[in-house]
């Protein structure tokens, strides 16, 4: 059972005999587990950019846009820009973001192991000590990977919104860092870094401890708990762990819209005034334009990017484990 344990996030919260998802980070090939994590998350991503950019259009958007949906300013891109225009950002996101994922998955795993086999010492449920071990290693994993993927995500929001009015325009992912760099200087491109570290990092704990507690429940509620004579079959097991994505993956984004909002537009817009973009100013400026209402702009696409990110994503990690397994 210690490998069973140190593997939180895999094996049930109920204890179950799940073989194939005892896969610990000791048992895992670290060179195949991150070049197929490469292949298999940049596809992923591929997949989902187009909400990304639709997002953050409508995060961004002034006048008439702002209030358009999802669909409809997806539509409206692919009129005025033709596919292209749906997957601006997505070469310098996906090029850039594989020494940040190698970052975020080291320190994910590594962490959920450690913490897990510390929490053994306390008297606790074995479905707390999953959500606290998945918890405490999401959270390590963002304050981790937060320092790459701010500048990454300044560059590729900028990208996105090129061609909305009052929005520069870029040749491309270096023209991007020159003109920054030039005006603001290299804290410009750390725009947002406070909030996202504030913010991210507990949505990525939120994110973690909300999926093993549904698997928890979803297992529970299937009938298997530690006296289950029988083991899920390996549909099962993929079924339970896809539902519990999507279910992390929608009160995450419920909770985190708000804060992903602000942050979205202090990290592109430049029409403050005087004075650096603040936080605050930010927010006064949102709260001018469109109310209360404005803070849950985008809710829509993100929402199901976050959804269908949690569900492709943790079945995408399942697999890209099992294919990582050193040969016996």
């Amino acid at each position: 059972m210690a490998a069973a344990a140190a593997d939180t996030s895999e094996a049930s919260a109920a204890g179950l005999a799940l073989a194939e998802a005892n896969i610990n980070w000791e048992r895992l090939d670290k060179t195949r587990f991150h070049v197929i994590g490469a292949i298999l998350f940049t596809a992923q991503q591929g997949v989902l950019h187009p909400t990304a950019v639709v997002k953050t259009r409508l995060q961004v958007a002034e006048g008439g846009l702002a209030h358009m949906s999802g669909f409809a300013v997806f539509r409206r891109i692919l009129r005025s820009d033709g596919i292209s225009g749906v997957f601006r950002g997505f070469g310098t996101s996906a090029v850039g973001a594989l020494p940040g994922r190698v970052l975020a998955l080291t320190s994910l795993e590594i962490s959920k192991e450690m913490t897990f086999k510390y929490s053994e010492r306390f008297d606790m449920s074995e479905a707390s000590k999953i959500a606290v071990a998945n918890g405490v290693g999401g959270l390590v994993s963002s304050i981790c990977s937060c320092a790459y993927f701010v500048p990454l995500d300044v560059i590729c929001q900028r990208l996105m919104v090129q061609g909305l009015p009052g929005m520069a325009t870029y040749r491309g992912p270096f023209d991007v860092i020159n003109k920054v760099v030039r005006m603001e200087g290299i804290r410009g491109l750390y725009r947002g870094f406070g909030i996202t570290m504030l913010t991210q990092s507990p949505a990525s704990a939120l994110w973690w401890s909300a999926y093993g507690g549904a698997q928890h429940a979803i297992w529970r509620s299937l009938g298997y708990g530690n006296d289950s004579p029988t083991k899920p079959s390996q549909s099962e097991l993929v079924a339970v762990q896809a539902t519990a994505g999507t279910i992390a993956g929608a009160c995450s984004s419920i909770i985190t819209t708000p804060i992903d909002t602000i942050k979205t537009r202090l990290q592109v817009m430049d029409n403050y005034g005087s004075g650096r973009p603040s936080v605050m100013k930010t927010t006064r400026l949102l709260l001018d334009e469109d109310g209360w209402r404005g803070f849950y702009r985008g809710f829509g696409p993100r929402f199901l990017n976050m959804s269908l990110w949690g569900t492709s994503m943790i079945v995408t990690y399942e697999l890209i484990k099992r294919l990582s397994v050193k040969s016996e």
